[in-house]
């Protein structure tokens, strides 16, 4: 008869997720994770071929964990970002993995798609993609700032997310196309 498994790997994904968050990409090794799920560490190997594969896990369940909130809020841009936002300060060390090369294409279409059909409401067909990059990277670069504690000049920051979002949406909405490449009437060269 066969030794039962003693771990599996969500569980290794679960234990490898907690980690990151308290040690960063770090702290996160084979080692650890095997003392977290009481098994030794070459045991792992029959659940994840090696590091960069746990890493890899662990950033598509981040992945997961971010579409299933967005999912749960009302499809608006301001309840995307405000999940998007939210789960970041949940999970900050899971949110900047998320954007590491190390995690899967596929999953990250799936937390796109939620961003993609605001985006398309507001600004079309035409300019989606573009809208959707737009939002995703202001908000990424705010909630880094934000996590990173480089809003030293006072104020209220959560005004200031409210002030970009508010504007953001307002801009995007605009029905007057934008004129990439021209300045003041005038075609820039190409």
């Amino acid at each position: 008869m066969p030794t039962p498994e003693k771990t599996s790997l969500s569980a290794i994904v679960a234990a490898g997720r907690d980690i990151l968050e308290s040690g960063g990409q770090d702290g996160l090794t084979m080692q650890s994770v095997a003392n977290r799920v009481g098994v030794r560490a070459p045991s792992l190997y029959k659940h994840v071929r090696d590091r960069a594969a746990l890493l890899a896990a662990v950033a598509e369940a981040a992945i997961d964990d971010l579409v299933i909130r967005l999912e749960a809020t009302d499809g608006s841009l301001e309840e995307l970002v405000h999940g998007y936002r939210r789960f970041a300060r949940d999970r900050p060390q899971g949110f900047r993995l998320i954007f590491s090369a190390i995690a899967p294409p596929e999953a990250l279409d799936r937390a796109a798609a939620p961003i993609l059909r605001a985006a398309r409401q507001l600004a079309g067909d035409e300019d989606a993609l573009e809208a959707a990059r737009l939002v995703t990277a202001w908000a990424t670069g705010f909630i880094e700032m934000e996590l990173a504690g480089a809003f030293r000049l006072g104020g209220d920051v959560d005004h200031a997310f409210a002030y970009g979002l508010a504007h953001m949406r307002r801009a995007l909405a605009d029905d007057t196309p934008a004129r990439v490449g021209e300045r003041s009437g005038t075609p820039l060269a190409d």
